[in-house]
């Protein structure tokens, strides 16, 4: 901050020097950060089978002698990826990378609002039906 207070320069030349390394470690952080949030993404995916890997849930649908990929839709809420294009970017691509070219293509990252409203009226009606039973919160 001293170095920035202290140029006076007319093109504020040490000013930019400085804020050009500050946005490399800003860009650092947010690629860390959306690798991480995909990472924690694709764990849930992976634990309730819907990774297209296999096993119980695995995500597909049996047909013929082949089975085809079902659509997964992840619901995301919040400014940090609604409106921060390059974290939403550099999570896309985690996305991609993690489940691979031949599932990614199956897990969509959809957008909501209210999800926090949304999961709290569904865990009320969870809890307060009596019909439900065994039901697996994550």
């Amino acid at each position: 901050m001293a170095a920035m207070h202290e140029d006076n320069s007319s093109d504020l030349r040490e000013v930019a020097r400085i804020l050009n390394e500050v946005l490399g470690v800003c860009d650092v952080v947010t690629q860390r950060a959306a690798r991480l949030a995909a990472a924690g993404t694709v764990g849930i995916l992976k634990k309730i089978g819907r990774d297209g890997r296999g096993g119980i849930t695995s995500g597909r649908i049996k047909g013929g002698s082949h089975s085809k990929m079902r659509r997964t839709a992840v619901a995301i809420e919040g400014g940090l990826y609604t409106s921060y294009s390059i974290f939403r970017e550099y999570m896309n691509e985690a996305m991609t990378e993690i489940l691979g070219e031949d599932i990614s293509p199956y897990v969509i990252l959809k957008i909501t609002e209210d999800g926090s409203g949304i999961g709290a009226a569904l865990l009320a009606a969870t809890y307060s039906s009596p019909s439900v039973t065994n039901v697996q919160l994550l």
